[in-house]
């Protein structure tokens, strides 16, 4: 009889074993330079993997330039781009990780501040001066029209998006195709497709955002259209040995827009034609909903998806080890996705392990092993 996996059980997806069931969640650092990574990349997501994490995932990674949220995000339109990731590629792989980008499209969220910038000083950092963030740049101010599928701003107050068109939409698609190829030739094992949180690929899938009249919107097939033919684009030139993901906000949190029952008939296409696993996130479409945030307030939309068939990750303040243990034990996720948890502990896979009596499941690297010497299990620290 085999055993029921558990947070430290090793998970093969393809041509690929995760270690443990632990991932780092795609989070943006806003520290690029003209898209580049920098060697806050290289340190941010490596400690992560020196940390025992299987899978470490790039933030979002713009496509094209207006794919940005702001100007300080990453990208992968240039071959340029592939060869500082390709450094982090290596790395995360050196230390038993699997590396995993997420390429993404910010659509009508895009050219605003990151989060610590102040209004009058577009970029700026100062710990003396509230931060605002979020706010819409103008031109003059290195911002750009944003695209949509429709032209309705996010906000009052957002920019008016450019609504593509047919042909706009095939652009945008290859763009992801050639993102992934530059992926692939940088050594990244893992792919996952950003169509969460009110960016481009949700914007198409949510009637909230999509108010098109041709094959592209209206009926759920056709406003699933967008990220059913990026998907094909990508997995055509994605190695078939390679695992491919999507995120989804799995539920706008508003009646009448995106629902979970939406995101288990797409989970199930998604399948077919070649997604491993859904990545189950929420909300994100529209602004000011009320969303029951708790711990592990997600994990219901994993388990719901999950139910489809379709491998999924789970999302959403996770923090304790024994939480995230029964997550997977309880068969509600195949991996959990930790973001906030990871930035304030890179080494909570080592000191879970401990936790849930699985050290040697997760030993640390020798260079710190004599901090672990003796360490009893059950102990964190």
């Amino acid at each position: 009889m085999t055993a029921a996996p558990h947070l430290f059980s090793p998970l093969s997806v393809r041509g690929v074993t995760l270690r443990n069931r632990i991932g780092v969640s795609p989070m943006c650092q806003y520290s690029s330079i003209d898209g580049m990574a920098t060697d806050w990349h290289l340190i941010h997501l490596g400690s992560r993997a020196v940390g025992g994490a299987a899978l470490v995932c790039v933030e979002a990674t713009a496509v094209e330039p207006r794919g940005r949220i702001s100007p300080e995000d990453m990208g992968l339109w240039s071959d340029a781009h592939a060869e500082p990731l390709a450094r982090i590629a290596r790395f995360v792989a050196s230390q038993g990780a699997v590396p995993a980008i997420q390429l993404a499209h910010a659509g009508r969220k895009a050219s605003v501040t990151r989060p610590w910038a102040h209004p009058a000083q577009p970029g700026a950092q100062s710990a003396a001066i509230p931060s605002t963030g979020d706010r819409p740049l103008a031109d003059s101010e290195g911002g750009w029209q944003p695209v949509a599928p429709s032209a309705a701003p996010f906000s009052d107050g957002w920019r008016l998006p450019h609504a593509l068109s047919v042909d706009e939409i095939a652009e945008v698609v290859a763009r992801f195709r050639d993102a992934a190829v530059r992926a692939r030739e940088a050594g990244f094992q893992w792919l996952e497709l950003h169509a969460a949180h009110g960016y481009l690929m949700h914007s198409f899938l949510s009637p909230l955002a999509n108010n098109r009249a041709d094959d592209w919107g209206g009926s759920f097939h056709d406003r699933c259209r967008f990220v059913v033919e990026v998907v094909r684009a990508v997995r055509r030139v994605w190695p078939d040995r390679l695992p491919l993901s999507v995120r989804l906000s799995c539920t706008d949190w508003v009646d009448g827009g995106w629902s979970v029952d939406d995101s288990v008939v797409l989970a199930t296409r998604l399948k077919t034609e070649g997604v491993d696993l859904v990545d189950c996130s929420s909300g994100g479409v529209v602004p000011g909903v009320k969303i029951p945030v708790g711990a592990g307030y997600q994990v219901p939309l994993s388990e719901a998806v999950r139910r489809s068939g379709i491998l999924t990750a789970a999302v959403g303040m996770i923090t304790e080890p024994t939480h995230a243990d029964e997550i997977v034990r309880n068969g509600r996720a195949d991996v959990v996705l930790l973001a906030r948890e990871l930035l304030r502990d890179p080494y909570w896979p080592i000191h879970a392990a401990h936790t849930l009596r699985h050290a040697a499941d997760a030993p640390p690297p020798p260079q710190y092993a004599r901090a672990y010497h003796g360490l009893p299990q059950g102990t964190r620290s």
